[in-house]
């Protein structure tokens, strides 16, 4: 009996301390190949797009910590070895280097490029895991 309260003790103070479920945006890369990644979405002051988290092969990476404020993101990632690309047809401005972009007009003019992200409607979940991978199929969810 007293092994038994001990278990049952136990499982519950681990239910009691674990920790709560971290609210994000994550991009998970499932190629053989470094990924870069830009990810765009509506903010107080516009439009915005940033860029590039560095994602290596079979791992994940952050881009938004916390709770998720919208309900629309959109992702462009390029395969640094292969050149492939995940693209959409909505269009964001992306610079060579580490950038925060405000606005999606005029990209060329004010000396960025113009790159089509795909659009990830996340149903205002708090969470949201983009998976990508060499074959098409679904590549989204909630977390």
């Amino acid at each position: 009996m007293p092994r038994l309260f001990l278990f049952s003790s136990l499982v519950v103070a681990s239910f009691a301390f674990a920790a709560p479920a971290r609210a994000e945006f994550r991009v998970c890369n499932g190629t053989q190949n470094l990924v870069g990644v830009a990810i765009g979405y509506r903010a107080q002051e516009g439009w915005i797009s940033e860029g590039w988290w560095q994602v290596p092969a079979s791992t994940c990476a952050t881009l938004i910590e916390g709770e998720l404020q919208s309900r629309y993101y959109y992702l462009y990632a390029e395969d640094a070895a292969r050149g492939g690309r995940w693209t959409g047809n909505v269009n964001m401005c992306v610079a060579e280097n580490e950038f925060k972009i405000v606005g999606v007009e005029d990209c060329f003019k004010r000396g960025y490029q113009q790159m089509g992200f795909k659009e990830y409607d996340t149903g205002r979940q708090g969470s949201w895991m983009v998976q990508l991978s060499d074959t098409p199929g679904t590549q989204e969810g909630q977390k």
